[in-house]
């Protein structure tokens, strides 16, 4: 019914509270998410299961590598704009297709805001009740602020033919284009996961106050928030 998450602290220091507040942060931008709950110690993230149906039964689920035929040692393999986006688009519910869409594109442009470069084709999927039955989108799940652990980290995934953190006109031409929104919408969905992220930081803040243990994560991470709002989704 759960999954437990847990890490080595010499490793990934704090890593249970970073991706508790990135998954705040997608929240806050209007994307779903499993609920979850951070360990008093901060030492664990315990997360409600998104395709446990109220009856007991498991709902379907395919990630990214299924869905383009990969192996597990291949979920690096690909781009946002044809392995996730357009892949997702060949098996979404069409009446629902273009409301995904543009929640999936939320999610790739949050991963760029938190410099998350972690973001493989095992990090998305879809979730169905039936096998003929409604594909939808999962909720988002696994997004962490990689780039506090590693100083040169990058995308997962290319965009626009580069691993590259994305400025601002690359993440709107992706959205112009994969979504088949106006350009003025794309800037709406980008400047509201930026306000997300922005908004998510006052309770880091609170949170570093009162954890003395996360200060220096914390703060890493709100700097790194900050580059990837200015250069990714305001730039």
């Amino acid at each position: 019914t759960h999954i437990v998450k847990l890490w080595d602290p010499n490793e990934f220091p704090q890593l249970a509270a970073n991706e508790y507040f990135c998954l705040a942060a997608a929240r806050k931008c209007g994307l779903q998410t499993p609920a979850c709950r951070l360990a008093v110690d901060g030492t664990a993230l315990v997360i409600d299961r998104f395709d446990l149906r109220v009856d007991g039964t498991y709902r379907g689920f395919e990630d990214f590598c299924v869905l383009n035929a990969r192996r597990t040692d291949e979920k690096y393999r690909g781009s946002y704009e044809s392995s996730i986006l357009k892949r997702f688009a060949q098996y979404a519910t069409p009446e629902n297709v273009h409301a995904d869409l543009e929640k999936l594109f939320t999610l790739i442009a949050l991963n760029c805001g938190l410099r998350n470069g972690d973001a493989h084709l095992k990090n998305f999927g879809i979730v169905y009740d039936e096998v003929e039955g409604e594909a939808r989108l999962a909720p988002a799940y696994d997004l962490v602020t990689t780039s506090v652990y590693l100083a040169n980290d990058s995308l997962a995934l290319t965009l626009n033919g580069s691993t590259a953190w994305p400025e601002a006109k690359i993440l709107r031409k992706l959205g112009e284009v994969r979504t088949g929104v106006t350009p003025g919408k794309v800037r709406a969905m980008l400047e509201r996961v930026a306000e997300g992220i922005h908004a998510t930081t006052k309770d880091i803040r609170s949170y570093m106050r009162r954890h003395a243990e996360f200060a220096e994560i914390g703060a890493r991470m709100i700097a790194h928030w900050e580059t990837g709002i200015r250069t990714s989704l305001r730039g």
